[in-house]
């Protein structure tokens, strides 16, 4: 499964691509909304894992482009901090399929990246 993340914080950008590879997952990398839509349209990834708040364009803006961009459903995962609910609920207005928030345990993202896979995105 290729899965693309758009994270900004560095350190939270290399766990998840580590655990995703460990994986078995193909994963490329941006590190803000603009990189993200970009390489969404270079790479057409199974899945997106973006976090809300970025630089460029934010993760809201990211799941309204490819939403409107893409006629085949391309899973979206959203990743926020702590109370960060009406966030959430928009990202949702606007078509994200999951969110994880933050901190989280690596096996719960494993778990809910394994099911966009079963559900056929692979």
């Amino acid at each position: 499964m290729r899965i693309l993340i758009a994270e900004d914080d560095d350190l939270m950008r290399k766990t998840l691509e580590f655990r995703l590879k460990r994986d078995g997952h193909e994963v490329i990398v941006t590190q803000d909304g603009r990189e993200a839509l970009a390489k969404i349209a270079d790479h057409l990834p199974d899945l997106v894992i973006t976090d809300i708040m970025m630089p460029y364009s934010s993760g809201l803006e990211v799941i309204s482009a490819v939403r409107q961009k893409y006629t085949q459903k391309i899973p979206i995962i959203i990743l926020s901090g702590m109370g960060q609910e009406e966030v959430v609920l928009e990202a949702f207005t606007l078509g994200a399929d999951d969110y994880i928030t933050k901190p989280f345990s690596p096996n719960e993202l494993s778990v809910r990246v394994r099911r966009f896979a079963f559900m056929g995105a692979a």
